[in-house]
Parts: structure tokens; C-alpha cells; sequence
């Protein structure tokens, strides 16, 4: 189960919501590290995912289809609320989430398969760590100095808090990109993640109908390169918010590696 996801959640949540009042209204407007989005905006996407998560909109076939394209939409359907109601539409919907979250862990829901637009399928229980992922990523990556423009300090990230975030990134990888990414795998590549969060996993090619990568526990054997990193920076490269070349380092086949870090972006 993904209980240690709620509990990541929860806490990103909770270090986000200390943080919010000591935002004036010029840090509300600074731009972000997510390319067109100031930092009121950040949080109008974390508040329509928790919306969301507690009251699902009727499916429309209109909206995009790639996810970050969606929820450019989503944010620009707030940009004309004040920054009081941007907060508050967050403050009220996180708790519920969170609740539905926990919910979400208990047998026999938590293995039913949720389909998540333009990032693939996943078990119930997974999605707890989603929201780990979103809080973390773009509280301490988007909106906090060094890459945001947020001069406000948060302790320093242990395993608890980003393991949840790292095991959700790796779920994605086979799916999100789809046979785009599974072209840059021709010999398994072993992740090593060294630090809070830390695990190691193999991408091994794809060897089914569907055409997908798989993501295994573990250090394969006879693979053709080890990519070495924090986890911390795994998450800011791993979704190209910095470059992979900063932060890897790479033994083995460098070449056959290098593909698929060019290739990768999750989002």
C-alpha cells in the first residue's frame, strides 16, 4: 500500500500551508520555475487537483490530451480570481483529498486500476503518492529558492518525504512517454539514487504487446549502464526541470544511456 504516500502528501501539504501566509502579494505574482506560470498559479494548480480529486468534472472531449496542456488549461481557467480565492480554493479542497487519499488505501479498492488522463493507469492506493509528488515538486522546486523565487526556508527533505515521490516517478516511466521513451532502451539501464529516497531500479526494453518499458526492483544483471544521482535531483532532472547532465554520472555504455536521459520527462 502507498500509506507512507498520504503521509509524504500530508507533510508537503502542511509545510506549504505554513509557508502560504509570508507570501505577499508580489511573491504571489513572481514568476515561477514552471515556465508561464507565476507562483499563484502553482498553487491554482494544486487546488484544482485537490478540486478534482473531491469533485470530478464530467469528462469533456475537447480538453487537451497531453496532461501539462490540461492543466495549463485548468490554471488559466483561475487566473481571474484574486489570490485570496486561488488559497482558499486550495485550503478547502487539500483536506478532502488527503481523506479521499487515505480511503483509497483500505482492500480491496486499493488495487483497482485508476486511469489517470495522459499519464497512464495505475493502482488506487498509488495515487496517494501522486499528490507527494505534485506538493513536493512544486513546493520546493518551483516555488522555494533556489529555482523559485520564494526567499523562505523549509527542513531539509528525509526519506520519508520523498521515497513516495521517487516510487511514483518510477512507476510512470514506462508509461507516460509511451514507445517514445521505450525507443531509447535497447539493453537495460540500472537507476542508482543515492540520499533521502534512495533505490535503485532497472529499465529494462520493452518485451511485450504493448510496447512498453518495465521498471524492476533491483540491479539487473548484464545491464549496459548505471545511472548515478541523488533522488532530490533525480526530481528536478527526471522531469527536466534541470539538466540530466548536472547531475549523472554515468559507468558503462554512456552512449546507450544518453538516450533515454535526453528522452525522459515526467510529468
Amino acid at each position: 500500500m502507498s500509506r507512507e504516500g498520504v503521509a509524504s502528501a500530508r507533510r508537503s501539504s502542511e509545510q506549504l500551508s505554513e509557508i502560504a501566509p509570508l507570501v505577499d502579494d508580489r511573491g504571489w505574482e513572481s514568476p515561477s520555475a514552471c515556465a508561464g506560470w507565476r507562483v499563484i498559479d502553482v498553487l491554482a494548480h494544486l487546488g484544482a487537483l485537490a478540486h478534482e480529486a473531491v469533485d470530478p468534472p464530467a469528462p469533456d472531449p475537447s480538453w487537451p490530451k497531453n496532461r501539462e496542456r490540461y492543466h495549463d488549461m485548468r490554471v488559466d481557467e483561475r487566473r481571474g480570481r484574486s489570490h485570496a480565492e486561488v488559497i482558499e480554493e486550495w485550503r478547502r479542497f487539500t483536506p478532502r483529498q488527503l481523506e479521499i487519499l487515505e480511503a483509497g488505501q483500505q482492500v480491496p479498492q486499493a488495487d483497482e486500476p485508476v486511469l489517470v488522463p495522459g499519464l497512464g493507469t495505475y493502482p488506487r492506493h498509488l495515487l496517494a503518492n501522486t499528490m507527494a509528488f505534485n506538493v513536493l515538486c512544486h513546493l520546493r522546486y518551483d516555488m522555494l529558492e533556489p529555482g523559485g523565487p520564494l526567499p523562505f526556508a523549509v527542513p531539509p527533505p528525509d526519506d520519508a518525504l520523498v521515497a513516495p515521490t521517487v516510487e511514483f516517478m518510477l512507476a510512470g516511466i514506462p508509461q507516460m512517454q509511451g514507445t517514445e521513451l521505450t525507443a531509447t532502451v535497447s539493453r537495460p539501464l540500472v537507476l542508482e539514487f543515492t540520499g533521502p529516497g534512495a533505490t535503485t531500479a532497472t529499465v529494462v526494453p520493452a518485451d511485450g504487446p504493448d510496447g512498453l518499458l518495465t521498471v524492476e526492483p533491483g540491479a539487473a544483471d548484464g545491464a549496459a549502464a548505471r545511472i548515478h544521482s541523488t533522488a532530490t535531483d533525480f526530481i528536478a532532472w527526471g522531469t527536466t526541470r534541470t539538466a540530466w547532465r548536472d547531475h549523472c554520472r554515468i559507468t558503462g555504455e554512456t552512449a546507450t544511456a544518453e538516450p533515454f536521459l535526453d528522452c525522459l520527462n515526467i510529468v
